[in-house]
C-alpha cells in the first residue's frame, strides 16, 4: 500500500504497467489536498527520461521498490500533458480522472472510484475504452479516436532526439616520488710503484760512490702516493612536466523504440455489397 510513510521512496522508483512492461521511473509526488497522501506520480519516459506522464496512486502499489500500475505503458504514455508545476489544478486533475476513468476531483467521488461511473464511461463525460467525449456534437471528421477533427486526418509519428550530456569520467593527476638506482662511472686514478735502476761506476759517479765507509748497514726510503676516488652529489633540475588535455571524438549507437502511426482505408461498401449480394 501507498502511503504518506513510503512516499519519499517512491522518488526515482521504477513504474511498470500492467503488461509488467516498464513505463520509466517516478519523477513526482504529488499529495491529495485535504488528506495529504500520495494520489498522483509523474513518470518520466522517453529516451533520457525527456517525457513525462501522470499516472494515479488509487489502485497502484509499490513492493520490492517497484511502483505498478494497473495500465498498459502505452495508454500512460498517451495521458494528458500537464505540466509538473509542483500543484494540479481542479480542471487539471478533472482531466486525468477522466482520462483513467476514476471519476472527477470536484465529484466528491471516494476511493479511486466514481458512482457516476458505469462500464468505464461517465454521463456527458469521457469514454476511456474509445477515448471520446460521450454525447458530444461530432465534427466534419467524426474522428472516433479524440476530439472532433475537421475532414482531415493527421498522422503522428514520433522521432529520436538524441542528446548529449557532460558528467565526470575520472581524475588524472601528477605526482613525484623517489626512485633509487646504482650508477657506475670509470675514473681513471694514478699511483706511484717503486722501482730499482742499477748503474756501473763510471768517472762521473765514482766520487759518490766512495763517499761513504767502506762497508756500512743503512736504510734509504722512499715515499709513494697514489690518487683516491672521491664521490659528491648535487641535485639538479632535468624537465618540466605538466598535465593537458584533449578532446576526443568518438561515434556511439544510440536505438530506442520509435512508434509512427499508419493510414489506410476502410471501405464498408464493399462489405455491404458481399451482403446484398451483388
Amino acid at each position: 500500500m501507498i502511503n504518506n510513510n513510503n512516499a519519499n521512496d517512491l522518488i526515482g522508483a521504477d513504474v511498470r504497467g500492467s503488461d509488467d512492461a516498464k513505463i520509466g521511473t517516478v519523477g513526482q509526488v504529488y499529495l491529495d489536498a485535504e488528506s495529504e497522501s500520495p494520489s498522483w506520480v509523474t513518470i518520466k519516459t522517453g529516451l533520457f527520461g525527456t517525457g513525462e506522464s501522470f499516472a494515479p496512486l488509487s489502485d497502484a502499489n509499490f513492493d520490492g521498490g517497484v511502483v505498478r500500475v494497473p495500465y498498459a505503458k502505452d495508454f500512460v504514455k498517451d495521458a494528458p500533458r500537464i505540466a509538473d508545476d509542483g500543484a494540479l489544478s481542479e480542471q487539471e486533475e478533472d482531466s486525468l480522472y477522466r482520462y483513467y476513468g476514476n471519476g472527477g476531483a470536484s465529484t466528491g467521488a471516494t476511493d479511486g472510484a466514481s458512482p457516476d461511473v458505469v462500464g468505464g464511461v461517465a454521463s456527458g463525460g469521457y469514454d476511456r475504452d474509445t477515448r471520446t467525449d460521450v454525447d458530444a456534437p461530432r465534427g466534419a471528421g467524426h474522428d472516433t479516436s479524440g476530439p472532433n477533427t475537421d475532414d482531415a486526418m493527421t498522422r503522428s509519428e514520433e522521432r529520436l532526439r538524441v542528446g548529449t550530456d557532460r558528467v565526470e569520467t575520472g581524475r588524472a593527476r601528477l605526482r613525484k616520488h623517489i626512485v633509487s638506482e646504482q650508477q657506475s662511472v670509470t675514473v681513471p686514478v694514478s699511483h706511484e710503484e717503486v722501482t730499482l735502476d742499477r748503474e756501473p761506476i763510471t768517472e762521473a759517479n765514482i766520487g759518490d760512490a766512495t763517499s761513504g765507509g767502506d762497508l756500512t748497514e743503512e736504510e734509504h726510503e722512499v715515499v709513494l702516493t697514489g690518487e683516491r676516488v672521491v664521490t659528491d652529489k648535487e641535485t639538479v633540475p632535468v624537465e618540466r612536466v605538466r598535465l593537458g588535455k584533449e578532446s576526443v571524438t568518438e561515434n556511439r549507437q544510440v536505438s530506442d523504440e520509435v512508434r509512427h502511426e499508419e493510414i489506410e482505408v476502410v471501405d464498408d461498401t464493399a462489405n455491404r455489397a458481399d451482403r446484398d449480394g451483388v
